[in-house]
């Protein structure tokens, strides 16, 4: 059958619209714990975000978890990687985030992990939907999932943390940053910088359910921009709502963003004397990350779009080290999925083992102008019908004839948000502006139309 609710990272939507509604997420849990479990008694944890939305469905997967038989253990707000370490440490059968990572409170959606830590196949959510169109029939009374709280959990979560970063050397003399986006981060991430030694300046740590993501952390770098400068701190820290993603921001106030954050992991670790066999980007990384990877003979892959495709091209290679420019770094050898709190502490490793600043360790990469414009083709349309659009293709090859080699276009319907995203790159700033407005334009003349 095909896929109805799982997109490109979980189940996301608007909270009270379909998916994400209280009906159909108590059906979530309880097909999830039917199909994660099977016949066997097992425990399933539970996390999620600070957006206020998750409290009512934390007590839908409950209670749906419940009627299938699982137990569950309920850890409250921690960032999304929290709960693959958490899951794969405490040996759960799987694990489950609230969740709609950098989207605005009014979205939210479910993450699910399995017990190795890492993100669902997609046979198993295939089947988890499979279950969700047949009726929910709960085992007896003696078999219904008990729930318990986790308390130490962000303690365990931020020992973790630390640990990916070298037990010889520490943040001293460091003035950081750090912001949580009034997100799932704000009870871990200053503890971990401050803990290794930094001069932690705390922002967006005070969220009261709808101010996540809002004008602040990685989808809003200038913040911690505007914080680095005020504070003359040495780098800025950038979280997104669910802590899965950062960009920096070095000490000028220059943005760091994932490509560039790559960039710095990989030639650190080859300059340490380890083997690099390659990075996987996507089709939106610059294409001044492959060039400069290839200045030191380190191979580079694209992706589709999105870390869940990042992984599976990491898993085929058997590399390392991948991501985007959104800021999603996955290092396979500290994590078993994206994580900005550790892919952070990389790049302060290689800061601390070579004595130089973000600045400095940038430099090496030249970056393409690049511009991604957003367009919204409203929630009643689909996007990837309006992007296979005669006319949107028929400008698509204009702008493909206009670019030769000199440069990329890429236009592909997001898999979390009712848009579709045209990004032009090239040498020419001028030129990219105006490739990527006629595009934009043509996209957004074909969802007129369709909605006429």
């Amino acid at each position: 059958m095909g896929r109805r609710y799982f997109g490109t990272d979980g189940i996301r939507g608007r909270v009270g619209e379909e998916p994400i509604s209280p009906e159909t997420i108590l059906k979530l849990g309880w097909a999830a714990g039917r199909v994660l479990l099977g016949s066997e008694r097992g425990s399933v944890l539970i996390g999620k975000d600070t957006r206020v939305s998750g409290y009512l469905l934390e007590s839908a997967l409950e209670a749906g978890l419940s009627a299938a038989g699982a137990d569950i253990r309920l850890i409250g707000p921690i960032p999304t990687p929290g709960i693959a370490y958490l899951t794969r440490t405490t040996r759960a059968q799987a694990g489950i985030v609230i969740s709609a990572s950098h989207n605005p409170y009014e979205d939210n959606g479910i993450k699910f992990f399995s017990s190795q830590g890492t993100k669902l196949a997609d046979e198993i959510e295939s089947a988890i939907e499979e279950a969700m169109a047949r009726p929910l029939k709960a085992v007896d009374s003696g078999s219904l999932g008990k729930v318990r709280r986790f308390p130490d959990a962000a303690g365990r979560y931020i020992e973790f943390c630390k640990s990916a970063f070298p037990y010889r050397l520490d943040l001293d003399g460091l003035r950081i940053v750090v912001d949580c986006a009034h997100g799932a981060t704000y009870q871990t991430a200053p503890h971990v910088f401050g803990e290794l030694g930094a001069e932690v300046i705390p922002i967006g740590v005070a969220p009261d359910g709808f101010n996540i993501n809002r004008e602040c952390g990685s989808t809003h770098p200038e913040a911690a921009r505007r914080a680095v400068l005020a504070h003359q701190a040495d780098l800025g820290i950038a979280l997104d709502g669910d802590g899965d993603r950062v960009i920096m921001v070095d000490h000028r106030g220059e943005i760091v963003d994932g490509d560039r954050i790559l960039f710095i992991i990989a030639t650190h670790l080859q300059r340490m004397g380890q083997t690099v066999p390659g990075v996987v980007g996507t089709l939106m990384s610059n294409v001044g990350l492959e060039q400069a990877l290839k200045r030191f003979t380190i191979p580079f892959r694209r992706a589709a779009v999105g870390d869940r495709h990042v992984m599976t091209v990491l898993d085929e290679t058997g590399w390392q080290l991948g991501g985007e420019a959104s800021g999603h770094v996955i290092c396979l050898d500290k994590s078993t999925t994206g994580d900005g709190t550790v892919a952070a502490l990389q790049v302060l490793w290689a800061m601390r083992e070579s004595g130089r600043s973000l600045a400095d360790l940038a430099v090496g990469m030249d970056v393409y102008p690049q511009t991604i414009v957003n367009v919204s083709v409203g929630a009643g349309l689909v996007a990837g019908e309006i992007v296979r659009a005669r006319a949107v293709q028929a400008a698509l090859r204009e702008v493909e004839a206009r670019l030769g080699e000199q440069g990329r276009v890429v236009l592909r319907a997001s898999g979390t948000e009712p848009v579709v995203r045209v990004m032009v790159e090239a040498k020419d700033p001028a030129l990219v502006t105006e490739l990527s407005r006629g595009l934009a334009e043509a996209v957004e003349r074909a969802a007129a139309t369709a909605v006429a």
